[in-house]
């Protein structure tokens, strides 16, 4: 079995290297600079050269959602077009394919779970791209999986748990918004369930994040809470910071149709914060 990687350098591509590392699966990572999946010359030659992979795993996204309202093109051609051309390419080689998508795509008008049944109604041009992609890749191939996520976070790149950790080293007090909810999914976990899924051969739509919700607030509270910090946090609300792109107030993505088909529940977002930290601690970055 032979397994491509894109957008390996980031927290999800990362903990898959990772991952594979430990079970001794065959993979070739590659990132922007090995295939930039936007520029259908350079996917041409690269797959003239490298053949017969039997699994394409989709990490490359655009994911700044502020920046994406200004820069409307690069966002839908990394998010919607470059996974449909792989999506076609797998379709072409016979590979699995699995891309990744976001709570963004709901409008968080209902205060219960979202399922891959609710119907989304996206924000921003981020969510919008987001959507457009996986409604394009699930009607450009039947053997792929699109696998919507909220809050990532790794070891290897910025997230909010890393933002919220260095504002503390700076500042005795911390304001964060307490009117946007849905739930941190530690990208090592998002990647070993990733890959249970793949293992099933149930192509389609899924939820993977982990158990349990918050609000930014009580996320940052957790954190700072941990790391023993002694400042002062307060709540604010998303209007506060006005920002450019639209934020839901909940988008809780419901990770039942995943846990019933793999026949186990994902851990609960704190156990995963905990874990986070720790690896932190292991890398000396805390």
């Amino acid at each position: 079995m032979k397994i491509l990687l894109t957008g390996s350098n980031g927290q999800l591509g990362y903990d898959f290297q990772n991952l594979f590392d430990k079970l001794e699966v065959e993979y070739y990572a590659t990132d922007y600079n090995e295939l930039d999946i936007t520029n259908d010359n350079k996917l041409e030659k690269f797959f003239n050269e490298n053949k017969n992979f039997d699994i394409i795993i989709n990490c490359a996204a655009y994911n700044d959602v502020d920046k994406a309202e200004t820069d409307k093109e690069k966002c839908y051609l990394l998010n919607s077009e470059a996974p449909t051309k792989l999506a076609e390419i797998c379709k072409k080689t016979g590979a699995v394919f699995m891309t990744y998508s976001t709570d963004f795509v709901f409008d968080g008008e209902r205060k219960s779970p979202y399922t891959e049944k609710d119907t989304p109604n996206p924000l921003s041009v981020y969510g919008k791209s987001k959507y457009k992609g996986e409604s394009d890749v699930l009607n450009a191939y039947e053997k792929s999986y699109v696998i919507r996520t909220s809050w990532v976070f790794g070891i290897a790149n910025n997230n909010f748990n890393k933002q919220v950790i260095n504002w503390s080293k700076a500042k005795n007090k911390l304001n964060i918004v307490d009117d946007q909810v849905s739930v941190p999914t530690y990208s090592k976990d998002l990647a070993e369930f990733s890959w249970e899924l793949i293992k099933t051969g149930k192509f389609g739509l899924y939820h993977i994040s982990n158990s349990g919700e918050c609000s930014k607030f009580e996320q940052a509270k957790y954190v700072l809470e941990k790391i023993g910090w002694n400042g002062k946090l307060e709540t604010a609300k998303t209007k506060d910071f006005k920002l450019p792109a639209a934020r839901a107030e909940y988008t809780k993505l419901s990770s039942e149709k995943t846990e019933k088909l793999l026949g186990k529940k994902i851990p609960d977002w704190k156990d995963a914060i905990d874990r986070f930290l720790q690896e932190m601690k292991e890398k000396g970055e805390l």
